[in-house]
């Protein structure tokens, strides 16, 4: 089952918490995270692989999609 979290127009910390809740909460599988800043987009990717989880990043336009597996 795929996960999703817009965190576009969030400023971190917030982008970073709701992938941390989500990523404790599944613990497996997949989770797409939305953002539209680089900031946001370096933390959560840095949370995420301290967790175990493989990250994989695409940019559509201004948006960037984080997509974490484990």
């Amino acid at each position: 089952m795929n996960h999703k979290i817009d965190a576009r127009g969030l400023s971190c910390p917030q982008p970073v918490v709701l992938a941390r809740n989500k990523m404790d909460e599944v613990t497996s599988g997949k989770i797409e995270v939305i953002v539209d800043n680089q900031a946001a987009c370096d933390n959560v990717t840095r949370i995420a692989e301290k967790n175990g989880w493989a990250v994989t990043i695409a940019d559509e336009g201004e948006d960037t999609i984080l997509s974490l597996t484990k």
